[in-house]
């Protein structure tokens, strides 16, 4: 879907008196290209210790070296102090250290030294620790202010530049799987539409791709919701990152879902998934015509919105029915087969409408809110198994279901988060693929929002 007003502020006149009349300039994303090198330009790398030393050695480390990707680099050109004159892509700064709010003065004015020379569609990355309440306070206070500063910090940039997070529990090594493939996706263009966010790896496990290109080669993923719009876009980025894709949607749509699965060079299944059968006919689908399931994303979904005095039992029933009765019941046709058991990975697709709620969608919020809660619950049933459930929250995304809101509201809605702008379905795509992928192991029950920074404090 266009937004002609991002195109018109971008060129010739209108962008002239878009400028005069202080009227929002949002600049056009640059999202990842396969073969495109991770960033365009040189990165700081600041802050103190062993954690620091270690970040900097894998980005400015040689590829290909002895003892397999953790501990190879990216063969990047690594600054540890700002250096006069230099246009960074990106900043990394590493505050695993921190024992006092008054530390993190240091390394963050560092980073706002070298701000208005960052690049455009620069990247800032935090690297901390999560507070718990079983810290003194003064670490508890330094560890959480990370998270007002990250947040603050990503609506104060411009020019598609986004700043994110990683936040690691105690004992989870900086070097860890998905701590580094979470830097990775942060600094890559994957993320163009993530902004204002942190997340939080819980363990050391997972296994990093010897092909970054292809993190999920041989494995099988499902993806419920394909014909169209974001499901088409998890479907093709999944199969374009290694994964044979079995492409599901209702029978009603089957023509679009087989030239999807054509497309994709993967499997159709025509099916509602709220047949109580969804489950058993989804795994023996997968299991028959690709001998495996690695990995299901729940990715269908359908709205009926209405304010809650006038809503009516048929579109509460349908909404909730489908976007979680549909997925707790095929969670559980694949949990108790014995046959989703090799790091199985969920990911579910959830909404910022079930974290911020929403106008209208009091049954929309309660079923994204539910999905919310059903991947909490559900990662640690996965977790004897090295699996892990975890779900996307997409904003504003311009897909065939945004086009029919109102273009008043629909031009408000893109320009209320950091970017100014709607996301696209492949930056859902790109989260989901990421997720799905055996180096994010590491993350369990969370939830990673892909909105451009489009909520107050969020």
């Amino acid at each position: 879907m266009g937004d002609r007003y991002l195109d018109l502020v971008n060129h010739g006149f209108a962008a002239k008196v878009a400028k005069q009349l202080g009227l929002p300039r949002p600049v056009p994303l640059r999202r990842y290209v396969p073969g495109q090198p991770l960033v365009d330009g040189p990165l700081l790398v600041l802050g103190a210790g062993d954690d620091a030393d270690a970040v900097a050695r894998l980005l400015s480390g040689p590829a290909g070296g002895a003892g397999g990707p953790v501990l190879d680099g990216w063969d990047l050109d690594v600054h540890r102090r700002p250096t006069a004159g230099a246009r960074y892509a990106a900043v990394v700064v590493v505050l695993t250290g921190l024992t006092h709010p008054s530390q993190l003065a240091e390394p963050m004015l560092a980073a706002g030294s070298v701000l208005r020379e960052l690049a455009s569609a620069g990247r800032i990355v935090t690297i901390s620790r999560a507070a718990t309440a079983a810290d003194a306070p003064a670490v508890a206070a330094a560890r959480q202010g990370v998270d007002g500063m990250l947040r603050s910090l990503a609506k104060e940039l411009r020019g598609g530049s986004t700043a994110n997070g990683i936040v690691l529990a105690d004992g989870v090594p900086v070097q860890a799987a998905a701590a580094v493939a979470l830097l990775r996706f942060l600094l890559s263009r994957r993320s163009a539409f993530v902004d204002g966010q942190l997340l939080t790896v819980d363990s050391e496990a997972g296994t990093l791709p010897t092909d970054w290109d292809r993190p999920l080669a041989g494995q099988v993923a499902v993806v419920t919701g394909a014909a169209r719009g974001i499901g088409e876009a998890i479907a093709a980025t999944l199969a374009r990152d290694g994964a044979t894709v079995v492409a599901v949607d209702v029978p009603a749509a089957g023509e679009q879902l087989a030239a999807v699965a054509n497309r994709v060079r993967g499997t159709a299944l025509q099916l509602d998934v709220t047949a109580a059968d969804a489950g058993a006919r989804i795994l023996e689908h997968a299991l028959q015509r690709h001998g495996r399931l690695d990995v299901v994303v729940h990715n269908a979904g359908i709205m009926r919105d209405k304010l809650l005095a006038n809503m009516t039992p048929d579109r509460w029933e349908s909404v909730l029915a489908v976007n979680i009765g549909a997925q707790l019941a095929i969670n559980e046709a694949l949990l108790t087969s014995g046959d989703f058991t090799a790091a199985p990975r969920i990911v579910a697709l959830a909404s910022t409408s079930g974290i911020a709620g929403n106008r209208g969608q009091t049954n929309y919020g309660a079923s994204k809110g539910g999905v919310i809660g059903m991947v909490r619950a559900t990662a640690p049933l996965l977790a004897p198994f090295g699996g892990t459930a975890n779900a996307v929250a997409p904003g504003f995304i311009e897909t065939d279901m945004t086009a029919h809101i109102p273009p008043v509201t629909r031009q408000i809605a893109r320009r209320l988060n950091s970017l100014q702008q709607g996301g696209q379905p492949v930056d859902v795509a790109e989260t989901v693929a990421f997720l799905a992928s055996p180096a994010a192991c590491g993350f369990q029950g969370r939830v990673l929002r892909v909105c451009g920074q489009n909520m107050v404090g969020q």
